[in-house]
Parts: C-alpha cells; structure tokens; sequence
C-alpha cells in the first residue's frame, strides 16, 4: 500500500495538469486523420506520373520543342497523356503506312510487350547467369533480331547457353560438335585431356545451335563446306571468357571445333604448373640472363602456353618492358604489351617481332614459331640483348632443335641464340576424395623394390560424384629440361653428325626423363600408374 500510494497520486497529478489529452491506443488506430488505402494510391500515381515524365523526356513521342510542357503536364496526369499520346502516335503511324488503326496498334503492342520481355530477362539476369557475347559486345538476342526473338529462337539460345555454361563448370579446355549420322549429333566435352561424350542432339536442333554460335563468332552461317574461324565471348557476373571457334564441312554435316581459352593462365606461377624445385632453380636461372631463348615444346595441349605465362609472372614487368606476340591472347598481363596475331589484317609473328625490335622490349614472347623467317627473327633478338621466350610443336627437347634446323636457320645462329630447351606433358591428377592404394602385380613390386623405391604411397582411380566417376580431377605438369652449355652449342655448331645423334638418342632420352619425373609423382600420390603410362608410354 505504501508503494502504490505514490504512483497513484502521480497518475492523478498528470491527469490534472493541463495539456494535450492522452487516448488508449486502440483509439489512435481507429480515428487515423488520414485513409492509409488512399495515402498508397497517391505515392503509387505520384511515382507514376514521375515514370512517365522519364518516358516523355527520353521518348520519341513528343517533340524536342514541347518536351518541356508535356513533362510539367505528365507531372499531373502522367498516365492519361501518355495513353493520348501513344494513340496519336498510332494514328500518325498507321496514316503513312496506309495500314488500319488496329493493325497499327498491334504491332506497337507486340513490339512493347517484346521489348518488356527482354528488359524482364535482362533484369532477371544475375551474377548466375550466363551471356554470349560477339568480339563487339553484342548480346545473342541483338544478333538475332534487337530483342525480336521468337519462341523457337529462344529455346535454341538457351540450349548453346547451356551447352557453353556446363563446359565452363566442368573445366572442359574443348567443345566439339560433331555430326554422328543424318539424324543425331554428339557433343563432347574435353576435360583434362581426354574427351567425353556428354549429351546427343538431333540433328535439327544441333545445326540451329551451330548456327547460333557461328553467328555470336561473326561466321557465316550460310558457308557449311568452307573452314571458317571466329571467336566469342561468355559472361558470367563480372568474370569474361574467351572461345576461340573452327567449323569445317564432314560427312553427314558440319564439324564444330570450339576452343575455351585459359583465362587464368596469368595468375599461374611456376609452382602452379607443377615443376619441381631443381628445375624451378634451372628455370629461373636462365630467366634472369638478359638475353637468350628459352624454348617451351610438346605436343598440342601439354599446357606450353600456361607454362609461359608462368614465366612471365616470376618476371618483373615494372621495370622490364615484356612485349608479346600471341595467337590468341588468352589471358591478360598487367604490364606488359600484348599483341594478338590477325592474319586478315596481314599480321603475322614476323611482323609483329619486327615492330618489336623497334619498341625496346627487354623481354619477347612468341607464342609460337611457324616458320624460318619468325624463328630467325626471334633467335636474332635473343643474341642482340634480348630475351625471348617462344614455344614451338614438337616432341622433345633433341626434335625441337632438329625442328628449327629442319626450318632453315643456320646452325651458327641457333647455337649462339638458344640457351634453354624444356618440354613437358600434363598428367592428371587422381582424386583425392576417392583414391585408393593401387593392387600392384608382382613384377611392378618387384621392379620397385630393385630399384629401393617406396610404393606404399602409390594409388590408383577409383571414380565419385566429385570427379564425375573418373577418379581424376586436375592436372599437373611434368618437364625434362635440356640446358645448352658452351660444349653443346660447338656441337650444334659444327658438327653435322649431331642432327643424327638427336633424332636416335634424344627421343629416348627424352621420354626416360619424363617418365622419371612422372614416376616421382606416382611416388608421391599425385597420379597414377595407368596415367603415366597413358601419357607417357
């Protein structure tokens, strides 16, 4: 009694002091000054109206002259002037065309209703979804017909969506579409390095999709026999990817080759690719001379464009001016000058390392020797102070100097130009989710014992969802590398005897020390035994 006494005379102590009147608030929601129904209707015109002052503004329905009065009247009744004035504007259009009102005014609402469409898939899109884009930017919805794209069209777009989307997931480095027979085309996938069939297409539906995809690559989808070549763009988000497309005509239909360029080739180091220490020392050794070649060969698809741009990361290019001759560019360097081979526009590797020399480059790459003329270009670069890294497509390290002999350059010239000759294969690299001990046969226990090497660490495949049942995922690269010394380069000099010498020893040679440095990553768990025998033989 005695705490209530206070807050009793307190509550009537407020009640007597005069002032604004405090009401129960179930009295306040029930005597609103206001109708919240219509305060929403008024905000829902008011944003109306403002919408359509835009569409007035930017549209091409009022003249350039008016556009001032029509925006203060659009401010009151918005909506009412625009449905006037795109009426008058059917009407004028239907008076030039000689066509009726109604027919008039269908076509202009198919052609709203398309253009809403299209701004409806636009906004839909997210960082998820996937466009294909021309060298120009252009969407496949532009290239088809500016936003006017039928139902059938837009099945086909997003099946080639599809198609390119699940080959960026999948890592896949090639798409192929080929014809089977008249009826069914097939549509693999490599990944790794080895091909796998990944859906089957009736023929209708795969040639509309060739098509598509020659459009986006600026092909013409009329030549079907003719080799053609082309290239596109895929965004995801703010992440772009490059294709490089070849179609060629082949029996039952035409072939479609599409190349997915490494877009992260730039970040890789020299660890990435999977070099072993000994011989990241070697490489980095001949990469801080000022001059001489470094010489990358091997087989199509070994990875020597990855293994470049390696390089050219351990390089600074703040204080080097690294110019490169590429065909194509697949992935961008910071600091450095790239320029991408386009033989239409009659640039070539030799005219391009022409214009070099005249631009003081400390460092050049080229990514590929063709021909003598760019080989001897680029050797004579790496004798006046320059160093050059190029590959060339070849074997081993003995036939990539009978290569560049075979070509024409003189041996004096080869000798004093080249310093270091490295070629590689990729293995892939097993799972380690699903990788189990390998059952080894008695002799290979036996041949791992003579030679003292331990083979509890050796595994095999076994296959899961996460490598998609092949029991590899990755790959990693494996080198032997091949440094000119001062004895070598006399000898590639004058003796002609040598180009024998390395066509029959240098080949097995070669193979001896990749299956050595494959071996030591079957040791470690890296790979497998059935892979390096696959890659290496």
């Amino acid at each position: 009694m005695q705490v209530l006494m206070p807050i009793t005379s307190c509550y009537c102590i407020a009640y007597s002091v005069p002032g604004p009147q405090v009401y129960p608030a179930s009295a306040t929601i029930s005597s609103l000054p206001f109708n919240p129904i219509k305060l929403i209707a008024l905000v829902a015109w008011v944003y109306l109206c403002m919408y359509c002052v835009q569409q007035v503004q930017f549209g091409k329905l009022v003249p350039h002259n008016r556009k001032a009065i029509a925006n203060v009247l659009t401010l009151f009744v918005g909506p009412i002037l625009l449905l006037v004035l795109f009426l008058a504007d059917t009407l004028k259009k239907s008076s030039r065309s000689n066509e009726s009102f109604l027919e008039t005014l269908k076509q202009q609402l198919k052609t709203a209703i398309s253009y809403l469409r299209s701004r409806g898939r636009a906004l839909k899109q997210d960082d998820s979804a996937l466009r294909l884009l021309d060298s120009s930017g252009r969407s496949m919805d532009e290239i088809y017909g500016h936003g006017k794209v039928k139902k059938e069209d837009s099945r086909i777009l997003e099946l080639t969506e599809t198609i390119i989307a699940d080959s960026l997931e999948r890592r896949a480095s090639d798409i192929l579409i080929d014809p089977r027979d008249e009826s069914k085309y097939t549509i693999r996938l490599r990944i790794d390095g080895v091909l796998r069939t990944v859906r089957e297409l009736p023929a209708e539906t795969c040639r509309a999709v060739i098509n598509s995809i020659k459009a986006v690559s600026g092909m013409d989808i009329s030549e079907k026999r003719r080799p053609q070549d082309g290239a596109f763009l895929a965004k995801r988000g703010q992440v772009t990817s490059s294709f490089r497309v070849a179609s060629a005509g082949a029996l039952n239909g035409e072939k479609l080759s599409i190349r997915v360029l490494n877009k992260d080739a730039g970040s890789f180091t020299l660890f990435d690719v999977g070099f072993t220490d000994k011989q990241h020392v070697i490489i980095e050794g001949a990469m801080k001379k000022p001059s001489g070649m470094i010489l990358i060969c091997g087989p199509t698809g070994s990875g020597k464009t990855t293994t470049m741009y390696a390089m050219l990361n351990q390089i600074d290019r703040f204080t080097r001016n690294v110019i490169t001759v590429e065909d194509p560019i697949e992935s961008v360097l910071q600091e450095a000058s790239q320029i991408e081979i386009n033989p239409k526009a009659d640039i070539t590797f030799a005219k391009a390392l022409r214009s070099i020399l005249r631009q003081d480059p400390d460092v050049i790459c080229v990514g590929e020797i063709r021909d003598e003329e760019t080989a001897e270009i680029a050797l004579r670069a790496a004798q006046t102070g320059h160093l050059v890294l190029a590959t060339i497509h070849c074997d081993s390290n003995a036939t990539a100097i009978v290569r560049l002999l075979d070509l024409g350059v003189s041996p004096l010239l080869l000798s004093s130009g080249i310093s270091l000759v490295m070629s590689q294969r990729l293995l892939r690299k097993l799972c380690e989710q699903c990788k189990t001990s390998a059952r080894l046969s008695d002799t290979q226990l036996h041949e791992f014992r003579e030679k003292g090497l331990d083979h509890r660490n050796v595994y095999e495949a076994v296959g899961c969802k996460n490598c998609e049942e092949t029991g590899y995922l990755g790959r990693t690269a494996i080198g032997d590398i091949l440094v000119v010394t001062e004895e070598l380069k006399a000898d590639i000099a004058g003796n002609k005897s040598l180009i024998e010498s390395l066509k029959s020893d240098g080949e097995k040679k070669n193979k001896s020390n990749l299956r050595k440095q494959g071996l030591k990553k079957v040791l470690a768990g890296v790979t497998s035994l059935e892979e390096l025998k696959r890659v290496v033989g």
